[in-house]
């Protein structure tokens, strides 16, 4: 069995390493990882969370996190990457959910891509976090292995400390009663609507990295979809209630006023 161990970094050779992982993750050059050794060392030296998950004495993933607004109730998860299928993307986050909670935050946000489904399950059905705005290009250009050739649209979710563990199922949250489609999957594509439903279901593609290198144009036509159903419905006050299948966004309309998610089928 292999062993897991979590710890935050504090040395220029630790952080050197990190970029190495993160340049072989986001297929750069070391000399532009997605951040540099130098930002890591002023952020530590600083107070701040920068973390590196060690299998058998090998740097697997690392997390680095700053303090955010509202000041003193806030961390920023700015840059998690992992070796995937063994379980250390989580292991990071709950390591930095409890260095959080020890100094008195009440809540982590981060950014995240809306398109990959399996980033969307992760952030939302097994950690329980939930997207509150949608922002449009947030990064500009990016030229790396995972965002080249797509705009760099992200969501901002919260999580909220003081909730117990997501209570959600595997496949994510049941379907409302009634709820209705505004992008939904139709070979491949998206095909859009515009419901009147209290309960939106905004679909994503079964794999947008791979989608890019094949059909651009499929690529950018999602990229469109997403952004004015799930970027119009937050602007609009809309709430995601979470994920429903390990596919489909759900949203209601109003606000949360003393609202319950309807009993429904979860398959």
């Amino acid at each position: 069995m292999s062993h897991l161990e979590i710890r935050e970094l504090h040395t220029m050779e630790e952080f050197e390493n990190v970029c190495r992982l993160y340049a072989d993750i986001w297929g750069t050059d070391p000399s532009t990882a997605p951040i540099s050794a130098e930002v890591m060392r002023a952020l530590a030296h600083a107070g701040n969370y920068v973390a590196g998950a060690y299998e058998n004495g090998r740097l697997t993933g690392a997390s680095v996190a700053f303090f955010g607004f509202p000041v003193g109730t806030t961390l920023h998860s700015h840059i998690t990457g992992a070796v995937m299928g063994r379980g250390i993307g989580l292991a990071l986050k709950l390591h930095q959910r409890a260095w959080a909670l020890e100094r008195g935050l009440k809540r982590i946000t981060w950014t995240y891509d809306p398109l990959i489904r399996r980033n969307a399950h992760f952030n939302l059905t097994k950690l329980g976090a939930r997207p509150e705005e949608y922002l449009r290009s947030f990064y500009g250009e990016m030229d790396d292995a995972i965002n080249g050739g797509d705009e760099s649209d992200r969501v901002l979710a919260a999580w909220d400390l003081s909730l117990p563990h997501p209570a959600a199922g595997p496949n994510g949250i049941p379907l409302p009663s009634g709820a209705a489609h505004a992008v939904r999957d139709h070979d491949g594509r998206p095909e859009l609507s515009t419901p009147g439903a209290e309960f939106v279901l905004v679909d994503l593609p079964d794999d947008i990295e791979a989608l890019r290198r094949a059909d651009a144009p499929a690529a950018r036509a999602w990229r469109i979809a997403v952004r004015e159903s799930l970027g119009g419905l937050l602007a609009e006050g809309g709430r995601v209630l979470g994920l429903h299948d390990r596919r489909s966004y759900v949203v209601q309309r109003t606000p949360a006023t003393p609202a319950h998610l309807p009993t429904g089928s979860n398959q």
